[in-house]
């Protein structure tokens, strides 16, 4: 298995994914945050970047729609800030 440096930048996310969640599960981080959708987009978006060189269809589809999500969550942050 060859490991190029475009499956570390994905690697990297994954990691960056896996560590929100298990911040989200111990407390440290609010699902509402918008630490947490910022890491998760990022987090996302660095697995969609290392796809560009190693296509997955599926994967890509779930990764695309986990940023779309969280850019609902920081756009639903930011919303709230300028209502209150």
């Amino acid at each position: 298995m060859n490991f190029a440096w475009y499956d570390i930048i994905g690697s990297v996310g994954v990691a960056t994914i896996i560590i929100t969640y298990v911040l989200l599960q111990t407390e440290k981080i609010k699902s509402e945050s918008l630490l947490y959708s910022l890491l998760n987009a990022s987090g996302a978006s660095l697995i969609i970047f290392s796809l560009y060189f190693n296509f997955n269809f599926s994967a890509f589809i779930v990764e695309f729609f986990w940023v779309l999500i969280s850019l609902y969550g920081i756009g639903k942050y930011f919303l709230g800030k300028a209502k209150k």
